[in-house]
């Protein structure tokens, strides 16, 4: 039986993370993936291959060159998804590399095979070539999750798909249905949307997104509708079935009926735990999969952690990483951590135009009491939102009226998720608006919106 000083079951983004900041600390560390691959779902199944799509889809739909020259470029409905995501996998075989090259210079073991508790401290490891046993001082649950799904839905892969699965659509298709509007629904909506696709949207609730900004999801519904995509809002599915055509027909609570040629089914997620054995332990998931944490990221057992998206919200490979590391710390007492990573958690949605946050909403701040002013920035006010011709952004700072500390950025548009970040520096370190005022940024960038969203809120007062 191999000793080892932390054992990490998964390598997706927080598995690497716990690895590497254990390794960093001298520890004998294993790494246990069942898949025959490392990287985990961010790599294989979900961000990296959702967002290499989104980049294949708006260059060859010519997205960013239509609002600057004018025209639209037409995708023949031959064109297979493998093929716009051609890159895909050369990009993968490139991050496993940099992957395998760290773990081994870190002097991480590596074992491939399915992971299940024998007790506290040891794990039963079967691979395909045999099995073998694992003891951990520390074990890291860093499994993750996979898409949800309900034994209703009749997920068959040739009409009906999960958001693993749509990755291997065989043809681009007239029509798509998707069933669930949070982050992942709206991202594909868009991204089917911008290769032609007439795209009907079913979400329960009556908003799109509703932790994020209101006025932003509204600008966000109107370039949805804008690029063809049917919102149902308040609409709730009784039923999914395939006719004898292939035709898949949506029933709404309302009456009312989807006919579409396919459907994506993006109704949540369930935590890979399954198949831990945990109850031999006394460890016990939520209906969801989901495990219970402390704040230092411990179980119910002490020395058992758990990290990423298997311990639920805010479930981004960006926090994953940070609560490998963190977990790590608080292990082995190495670093006292004070602050909560969701203090000032920025928030990426892919969609076109993508849209991303930190801090507080204004919904948030009025129902707190807390008085704050708003400063707006449009896109099409600054030079670098006219080059690029993205004229429809929006940058929006919101403060305290007295003394102008910063306390929340919502921006959508073009380069969303790369502008967010100096809010997000200045607000993790009490920074004012003032701040964006007096500072002199290069001209022209849309990094300008900052200032004159300053000006304009500075002005208000």
């Amino acid at each position: 039986m191999k000793k080892f000083d932390v054992v990490i079951i998964g390598s997706g983004p927080g598995g690497q993370s716990a690895a590497f900041q254990a390794a960093k600390l001298k520890k004998r560390v294993a790494v246990i993936e069942k898949q025959p691959y490392i990287g985990g779902a961010g790599l294989h199944t979900g961000t990296l291959p959702s967002k290499t799509l989104r980049e294949a889809a708006l260059f060859l739909a010519g997205f960013k060159q239509r609002a600057i020259f004018g025209f639209q470029l037409a995708i023949g409905r031959e064109v297979t998804l493998q093929e716009l995501m051609h890159r895909k996998m050369d990009v993968i075989k490139k991050q496993m590399e940099v992957i395998i090259d760290q773990f081994n210079r870190n002097s991480i073991e590596i074992i491939y095979g399915e992971a299940s508790f024998t007790d506290e401290h040891r794990l039963a490891v079967k691979g395909a070539t045999g099995s073998e046993e694992l003891y951990g001082d520390i074990i890291i649950v860093a499994t993750g999750t996979r898409p949800f799904r309900p034994k209703e839905v009749p997920f068959d892969e040739n009409h009906i798909y999960d958001t693993d699965t749509i990755l291997k659509i065989d043809n681009i298709p007239v029509t798509l249905a998707i069933i669930g509007g949070g982050v992942i629904g709206c991202e594909y909506a868009c991204i089917f949307a911008s290769l032609g696709v007439r795209v009907t949207l079913v979400e329960k609730k009556s908003r799109l997104l509703p932790f994020a900004d209101e006025e932003i999801v509204n600008n966000l519904c109107y370039w949805m509708r804008h690029s063809g995509i049917t919102l149902r809002l308040n609409e709730e599915v009784v039923k999914i079935t395939v006719e004898g055509q292939g035709r898949v027909i949506t029933t709404l609570k309302s009456g009312k009926q989807i006919a579409s040629e396919k459907l994506l089914y993006t109704m949540g997620r369930i935590g890979n735990t399954d198949m831990l054995n945990l109850a031999t332990i006394g460890l016990n998931p939520d209906n969801r999969g989901s495990l219970k944490v402390n704040e230092n990221y411990q179980t119910a057992i002490p020395h058992i952690y758990a990290i990423g998206d298997v311990i639920g919200f805010p479930a981004l490979a960006s926090t994953s990483m940070e609560q490998g590391r963190r977990a790590v710390c608080n292990a082995f007492h190495r670093e006292q951590i004070t602050c909560e990573i969701v203090s000032h958690l920025p928030f990426g949605i892919y969609t076109i135009p993508e849209i991303s946050m930190v801090g507080e909403t204004e919904e948030e701040l009025t129902k707190k009491g807390i008085l704050y002013e708003v400063g707006c920035a449009l896109f099409q006010e600054v030079a670098k939102g006219q080059i690029i011709g993205d004229t429809h952004g929006m940058l929006k700072l919101l403060f305290h009226r007295e003394d102008r500390r910063l306390l929340g950025v919502h921006i959508i548009g073009e380069r969303a998720t790369e502008l967010i970040h100096i809010g997000q520096a200045v607000m993790g370190f009490g920074g004012t608006i003032d701040y964006f005022k007096d500072i002199v940024f290069n001209y022209p960038t849309l990094s300008d919106a900052y200032k004159v969203a300053a000006l304009n809120g500075l002005n208000r007062l």
